[in-house]
């Protein structure tokens, strides 16, 4: 089958195929096994980092419900009643051993924002660090430190507001490095015709992070103490990091139980890709267009993730009106389908290239309209249904399961363009994409004064228009070869 896109014209001096070399030309070997191989071992134990990752990240939302005096909370309350009480509250013995602070909800901002005041910062670095001295220890000490202060975050609490705010911005400096780190790794060890399975088998795990994180940390905060929350999440990280440094290496070249079969098939299929140049081209690079197609869809999705992954149970309590134990379990449902989502569609991406020689432009175009454009309808839907909840949540469920399909669209499309300099790429792009996070909740939270309906329509449509832009800007000036400027050995990629 021909692909669909393998006959646009060359433009601005780069290449006018969109397929890798892999796919062109270059003698391949056969596909080393699935079973037991070193590069699935990666997959799967970057899979259960990035678990811990998220779980670290969202615990104190949930945990800081338990942390404040709600008392404090009374006179900030916001609760629409435009909609019905869901149902009556469950009567269950709580837990009410842990310290209680009175904090404001301006305060309670400030405490949750910090977190992207350090994540933004390493994004870049890391990715550079990652590309030169590689990412096995900048990742793993990377979630090793957001764990250990995680640790530390009921004694931080105890400190007062300015320590816990500065403890949850090195906490976010920790995770910053992680995301470039990966893809930086990924660049050595994913074949181009199965990048999309392994990125989105390892990418999955922030998803599960999120779905397992939520409802547990509720649970905790209900039966034992909110401290607890972050003594269990924090040893978890640690368990994982001891495992994650004596199991992985950097390359396949160093990895100890690596069989020659399954490393020749790595490097012969990676060898017309990556650069051998030691300088990084950053004036080529920035003035790429196709990275900045990759940057502006990253922003348009993530304004939409963080939005929701802030506020969704807000607009459940205070709008739909669910109670508390209900809300934890419900906000989590759209992330378990959002997870599965990325795991299908990596499959379901590779399957396409590999087998039915459709070209990887075109396989990140569709992926990406779907995991954008999808959701964006879904979410406005879930806007105009008024008090309806179990549409409210069928429709909130399927805009972020769509959105899945993006982690086999732009989400790993700095490999495609740029192996070599995948992890500088992902800092950049994530960068950008951190703001949203930064400043869309504050955005959303400005548009809702009175928590109606109708302001929170405004918000999803918002959200929604985003969404459509990035995925008709990626579309349009996205790339699927590697770009001349990321190789040192034009003829090389060429030929």
């Amino acid at each position: 089958m021909k692909s669909p896109v393998s006959d646009l014209a060359p433009s601005d001096g780069e290449e006018g195929s969109d397929r890798t070399p892999l796919l062109q030309r270059a003698p391949r070997a056969e596909t080393a096994p699935v079973c037991c191989s070193a590069r699935y071992n990666l997959a799967f134990l970057s899979f259960f980092g990035f678990f811990v990752l998220y779980s670290l990240r969202v615990n104190l939302s949930v945990a800081l419900v338990d942390m404040v005096d709600s008392n404090t909370t009374a006179k900030d309350n916001r609760t629409s009643y435009e909609c019905a009480e869901h149902s009556a509250p469950i009567k269950v013995l709580r837990n009410q051993t842990g310290k209680k602070y009175q904090w404001d909800a301006e305060t309670q901002g400030w405490i949750l924002g910090s977190f992207f005041y350090g994540y933004i910062i390493t994004q870049i670095p890391g990715g550079y660090v990652a590309s030169r001295s590689g990412g096995k220890l900048l990742l793993g000490f990377g979630i090793l430190g957001t764990a250990v202060f995680t640790l530390f975050t009921p004694l931080a609490a105890d400190f007062g507001f300015g320590a816990l705010v500065a403890l949850r911005a090195l906490e976010g400096l920790g995770e910053g490095v992680t995301f470039p780190a990966m893809h930086a790794m990924w660049s050595s060890w994913a074949p181009p015709l199965e990048r999309s399975k392994l990125l989105s088998i390892s990418y999955a795990g922030a998803q599960l992070g999120t779905v397992v994180s939520l409802p547990l940390s509720g649970v905790i905060c209900y039966y034992m103490n909110w401290t607890y929350v972050f003594y269990f999440f924090g040893l978890v990280g640690i368990i994982w990091f001891i495992l994650w440094i004596c199991l992985v290496s950097d390359t396949p070249e160093t990895h100890k139980t690596i069989t020659p079969y399954e490393k020749e098939y790595i490097l012969s299929s990676l060898k017309n890709q990556l650069s051998s140049q030691k300088s990084v081209p950053w004036i080529p690079m920035l003035k790429s267009l196709p990275l900045w197609a990759i940057v502006v869809a990253h922003f348009s999705y993530n304004w939409t993730f963080y939005t929701l992954l802030t506020l969704l149970p807000t607009y459940m309590k205070e709008v739909l009106r669910f109670n508390i134990q209900e809300n934890g379990f419900l906000s989590a449902v759209p992330y378990l389908g959002c997870w599965l989502c990325m795991i299908l569609s990596g499959q379901a991406a590779d399957n396409l290239r590999a087998r039915w020689n459709f070209s990887t432009l075109w396989v990140r175009r569709v992926f990406s309209l779907i995991g954008m454009i999808g959701p964006a309808i879904f979410l406005v839907a879930a806007g105009f249904i008024g008090c309806d909840y179990s549409l409210a949540v069928a429709f909130l469920t399927i805009s972020t399961t769509l959105g899945g399909f993006c982690s086999s669209g732009f989400s790993i499309n700095h490999l495609d363009i740029a192996p070599s300099y995948a992890g500088i790429l992902l800092g950049i792009t994530n960068t950008f994409a951190t703001i949203p996070g930064m400043i869309g909740p504050i955005i959303a939270r400005s548009l809702t004064p009175e928590n109606t309906i109708g302001e929170w329509q405004t918000v999803f449509c918002i959200a929604a228009a985003i969404n459509v832009f990035g995925a008709i800007f990626f579309t349009l000036f996205a790339k699927g070869e590697v770009q001349n400027w990321a190789i040192s050995d034009h003829r090389g990629h060429r030929n």
